[in-house]
């Protein structure tokens, strides 16, 4: 069956459009308004009736059935659909049909190429290509005809059931005469695999299509599941593993998938067509002493699915480790047997190079590989990202000619160390773009499956990486904007203008949540103390969430269900996340401060510790409970990789509120650190107590215009507070005010430079004294010094400038760009943490010598260097990517200095594969921190102007920012915001 089905049906393709959805970025040919050119589907309350043979595939009857479906669905006229030969098509007199057929399989699409001549050239013998036009006189007796053909069953269409994006009704439909086409996609095998189910899509399928017993993913979710794969042009799938047996839960699966035309796989831990985790009950799962059990256990699961079009996973995994040598061997002697499996299943007569079969390069069996273990030319490499979404190799060149191709598996969900990842969505598009342009430059177009987890969470990006594979030319790393703007458009039917909001939106969201997983936050991993890093990353998340919440009152009733879904809930959620975390780390450190206003951010860690229930309860209670249990993942209170048994709130501190603090009524906290004033704190010097006064810092080319002191309440005294400056060029924002724990627990005052013109050049120095006074105590008095640096520049000096020892530049941000040999440093916009990365475009196997390669260059001026040593230290914020090439060819670049060496930096070792390296892990490892940071020294560097140059050696280095340690850098997680330019 499958050599005859080359072509793909693309019924489809117009269903597809009938939805605004034709793949997003794909050509259309489809209209709302007439002219000369058009074909009428609908017009004038009437429809063009629809004809299919009878002997035509029953999925491409489906197929045909579900685009009528569809038509009514925009217009609210249903076409009449019939099956006829071409002995009774006459019977339609002057009606002008649409004809969809399989090439081969159709007697009717048979006889038309036949009569008209029909040129296929541009779709005969391509895999899933497509052809659709009105054709003349194509059967006796019919004038015209619209006719789509195919010889493959399978189609796609958009997400109507799925995500509840309501259809634009139109009173009249047309297509293009001329029609649309497509040649085979640029990946054969696209899909999708539902994994760590529970306790999410379990509960929800369990609870909709079971009545609560029996298996959950049983013929009823799956015929969706086959649907929504179609729709959004795949083909592949494999099914729920950890609570799911395909074959076993439900007769009717295995059937229904190839009824559909879904190609049936099964996880890189499930081999040969089985549901390992829960099938196998012969115990133990060991190949070196259980083997007869096991191959037997293979050869029932092979024969199960000889009838059906399938995917054969090879090898094993979760086999007793012996030795890594014994291991190879074993393993090579386990795709030997199940060679010969498939033989004893599909017979002597086939050749077993024409069933489809795959080996899956995760973790430790990609070390295998490269140590030598070898699987038949013929069996498809699949090659897997480090679960994080950095994929970990692909073949070298001189082996992307083998017959069986390679491929990739790709996460978006994940369970393991160093943490969970599965609640919301948290993968930024720019980031799957960057990594799969890897895979089809180096040939890894074989084979796409893309771990979903629970789907839901994840809908926008499950279609990205499906429509890419299925056109990769399409989309580069220039216009992810324009698919998220189209995207946006189909599913809320908005203006062109709103939808460039939503992209804004999006990108904002998936950058935020994507920083750091949601999974792994917690109080202080933005700096609450730093280069006001906690509050702006709130402020961002304050200004997303107010632009979605106008694009969700904007909409009406009928669309909010689905923009919730997609867009509005991830963001409540992380938003409500971000400020209860950051409130809980205020809460802790200002109880160690005194701090009254400690026990108001108890309260508000309490708050949103339940808002965050609500919002999941206004979810999982949408549409009537459509959707409930979908939102059931546990994400709070993680305290190693797996998943909480259950949300629990972090933990928060009191400060005893009758209680006066023993150092008076009035505690000072100046911006930048972890102390108060007055008494004594470890954080106010390195002694902790009788420490002098906190000075504050400012420079005439600071990232922030002013300095903070905050004022609050240390007990249940109220007072009133003065704020007096001993210079004329110091500006207060007040001068007096009232602290009341009742009404006003805490002020923050800024202090700022009146006119920089008027300063001396170099350090001025002020006081700004706060007096407290309260009936019924003492007066408290707190100084604190304020410097301003005034920094001059020379004339004509063009670059970064240093601001309190400190040069940050975004690295797209180049003084120059100089490519070599067609090569350049190309920003890719958006990716990462910050602004956006840096990468050598075009991605072939080009190399170069260390400072040969194309460069791109920084200017800057420091004032300072580390304690006036002359060194200065240079961090490099890269992309966590791995050595996709081979270890002989590990990623690398060369950083140099003005004019002197360039010093070769490799981010990541060149080692085994089968551990991650060194820095990969841990809560503060590579993939946590969504970062990878490379260190260099300079010496001997003076104050002055220089020039940093980065210069490419190995293709597929990512570089998002510089940080240039001149002796200030403080602590951060996003690393100091960008200095000023000039």
């Amino acid at each position: 069956m499958t050599a005859q089905r080359l072509l793909l049906i693309t019924t489809a393709v117009l269903f597809l459009l009938l939805h605004h959805a034709v793949g997003i970025g794909q050509e259309t040919c489809v209209s709302f308004q007439s002219s000369s050119s058009t074909f009428s589907i609908v017009s004038g309350q009437r429809a063009a009736p629809v004809l299919i043979s009878e002997e035509d595939w029953p999925g491409v009857q489906l197929a045909a059935s579900d685009f009528v479906a569809d038509i009514e669905r925009v217009t609210g006229v249903k076409p009449s659909f019939r099956n006829v030969t071409t002995s009774n098509i006459q019977a339609l007199g002057s009606q002008t049909p649409i004809i969809i057929g399989t090439l081969g399989k159709s007697s009717l699409i048979n006889q038309i190429v036949n009569t008209t001549g029909l040129d296929l050239s541009s779709i005969q013998g391509h895999w899933e290509a497509f052809l659709s036009r009105r054709v003349e006189n194509p059967l006796p007796g019919v004038s015209s005809a619209y006719v789509i053909i195919g010889a493959d069953k399978r189609g796609v269409s958009p997400w109507y059931w799925w995500a509840d994006v309501p259809t634009t009704k139109q009173s009249q439909l047309f297509v293009s005469a001329s029609g649309c086409s497509h040649g085979s996609p640029t990946v054969k095998y696209r899909g999708i695999f539902f994994n760590d189910e529970q306790p999410a899509l379990q509960n929800w399928a369990q609870e909709k299509f079971t009545n609560g017993t029996g298996a959950p993913f049983n013929h009823l979710f799956y015929r969706k599941v086959f649907e929504l794969i179609l729709r959004l042009r795949g083909n592949y799938l494999w099914p729920a593993m950890w609570s799911g047996k395909f074959a076993v839960d439900d007769p009717l699966n295995q059937p229904l998938a190839d009824f559909y035309g879904v190609i049936m796989g099964t996880s890189h831990q499930e081999p040969m067509m089985r549901s390992t985790p829960n099938e196998f009950t012969a115990l133990p799962w060991d190949y070196s002493t259980n083997s007869d059990a096991i191959k037997q256990y293979w050869l029932e699961g092979a024969q199960r699915a000889r009838p059906y079009e399938s995917i054969f996973t090879l090898g094993m995994r979760g086999f007793v480790p012996l030795s890594e040598e014994t291991n190879i061997q074993l393993l090579e002697g386990v795709i030997s047997d199940q060679t010969e499996i498939l033989k004893q299943a599909f017979g002597g007569d086939v050749d077993i190079s024409t069933i489809p079969q795959v080996w899956t390069l995760y973790n430790e069996v990609e070390d295998y590989y490269t140590k030598g273990l070898q699987v038949p030319d013929y069996v498809t490499l699949l090659w897997s990202d480090d679960n994080w979404g950095n994929i970990r190799g692909f073949p070298p060149a001189s082996e992307r000619n083998r017959t069986g191709g390679a491929g990739v598996y790709y996460h978006l969900d994940y369970v393991g160390e160093p943490r969970n990842y599965k609640w919301i969505t948290s993968t930024q598009l720019e980031k799957v773009h960057e990594q799969l342009s890897l895979a089809v430059a180096r040939s890894s177009i074989k084979l796409w499956i893309l771990n979903v987890g629970d789907l839901k969470p994840y809908e926008r990006e499950v279609e990205f990486f499906l429509n890419y594979g299925w056109n990769s030319t399409r989309w580069n790393h220039s216009n992810i904007n324009q698919y998220v703007s189209a995207w946006a458009q189909r599913e809320f039917d908005v203006s062109a203008a709103t939808a460039g909001t939503i992209t804004q939106i999006v990108g904002n969201l998936t950058r935020f949540n994507a920083r750091r997983k949601p999974e792994l936050l917690n109080g202080t991993t933005y700096s609450l103390i730093n280069y006001r890093e906690a509050e702006t990353v709130l402020a961002g998340w304050g200004t997303l969430l107010n632009a979605s919440d106008r694009v969700y009152n904007s909409l009406s009733q009928t669309f909010q269900p689905a923009y919730f879904q997609l867009v509005h809930h991830p963001i409540l959620a992380g938003s409500n996340l971000a400020n209860m975390y950051v409130s809980a780390g205020l809460n802790r450190m200002r109880a160690t401060q005194a701090r009254l206003s400690a026990n108001s951010l108890a309260d508000t860690v309490e708050r949103l510790f339940n808002i965050d229930y609500d919002i999941e309860e206004r979810y999982n209670s949408l549409l009537n409970g459509k959707w409930n249990h979908i939102m059931d993942q546990t994400h709070i209170g993680y305290d190693y990789w797996q998943q909480p048994m259950q949300n629990s709130m972090p933990p928060v501190t009191r400060i005893q509120e009758r209680k006066q603090a023993l150092p008076g009524v009035m505690r000072v906290v100046p911006e930048g650190t972890d102390g108060a004033w007055p008494g004594d704190n470890r954080h106010n010097c390195r002694e902790g107590y009788n420490c002098p006064d906190w000075t504050l810092t400012i420079n005439n080319f600071d990232d922030f215009e002013n300095r903070y002191i905050d004022l609050g309440a240390g007990g249940p005294a109220s007072f009133q507070f003065t704020a007096v400056a001993n210079a004329s060029w110091v500006r207060l924002s007040t001068s007096r005010g009232t602290i009341s724990p009742r009404n006003k627990v805490e002020q923050r005052v800024f202090a700022s430079v009146v006119d920089w013109s008027q300063l001396q050049d170099g350090a001025n120095g002020a006081k700004i004294t706060f007096t407290a006074t309260s009936s019924g105590h003492q007066p408290s008095v707190v100084n604190v010094s304020f410097v301003a640096t005034k920094n001059v520049l020379p004339s004509g000096f063009k670059g970064f400038v240093e601001s309190k020892g400190v040069i940050s530049i975004e690295a797209a941000h180049t003084s120059r760009n100089n490519a070599v040999d067609g090569t350049a440093w190309t920003e890719l916009p958006g990716l990462g943490r910050t602004l956006s990365g840096l990468t050598p475009l075009p991605r072939n196997d080009q190399s170069f010598a260390i400072g040969a390669g194309p460069t791109v260059e920084y200017d800057f001026f420091n004032f300072n260097t580390i304690g006036g040593s002359g060194n200065l230290n240079v961090t490099l914020y890269l992309s966590p990517s791995l050595n996709a090439a081979t270890d002989q060819k590990p990623l690398a670049f060369g950083v140099a200095l003005d004019s002197g060496a360039p010093i070769r930096v490799q981010p990541v070792p060149a080692s085994s594969r089968k551990d991650k390296p060194l820095g990969w892990g841990s809560e503060c490892g590579w993939v946590a921190n969504s970062i990878n940071t490379q260190n260099i020294t300079f010496t001997g560097v003076t104050p002055g102007a220089h020039t940093l140059k980065v210069s490419m050696i190995e293709i597929a280095v990512v570089l998002q920012k510089i940080v240039i340690n001149a002796g200030g850098l403080a602590d951060s997680y996003l690393g100091p915001p960008e200095s000023r330019i000039v």
